[in-house]
């Protein structure tokens, strides 16, 4: 729900969305773009919705992983759209984590001390590193 509003407010308003992030005044430029990404945050939460399995959090996550590591690039390179692309990493990453997170908590594993979540998503015990006993 929450993917799906920040997206709505992208596309519906993204003038005032811009400008709450980054305290500027954005760009037409700026606004189609945040157009673009807010239409692929409500694609995203849709296809959640439709398939809402540990496969789509980690799809999701993944691609919310990348999207903040693009925009921490963008910012290490334009002095023009740091702070924008720095809120956008912020608000991307927190994203990742909470699909990541979601992945244990719809699948019903809380995985105890000393346990891992496989590529599964269940839980199995840690292996011991070879050479050690």
């Amino acid at each position: 729900m929450v993917r799906a509003a920040y997206g709505a407010a992208l596309v519906l308003v993204p003038g005032p969305a811009i400008r709450l992030a980054t305290g500027r005044l954005p760009s037409r430029r700026a606004c189609r773009v945040a157009r673009v990404l807010g239409t692929r945050h409500l694609i995203q939460a849709a296809l959640t919705a439709a398939a809402p399995g540990s496969a789509a959090l980690e799809i999701g996550g993944q691609v919310d992983a990348v999207h903040s590591a693009s925009m921490l690039l963008l910012a290490a390179v334009s002095r023009a759209g740091r702070r924008a692309a720095l809120s956008d990493a912020l608000t991307e990453a927190a994203l990742a984590a909470a699909g990541y997170s979601a992945i244990g908590s719809s699948t019903g594993h809380g995985c105890r001390p000393g346990q891992v979540i496989s590529r599964t998503v269940s839980c199995q015990p840690a292996q011991e590193p070879p050479g050690r006993s």
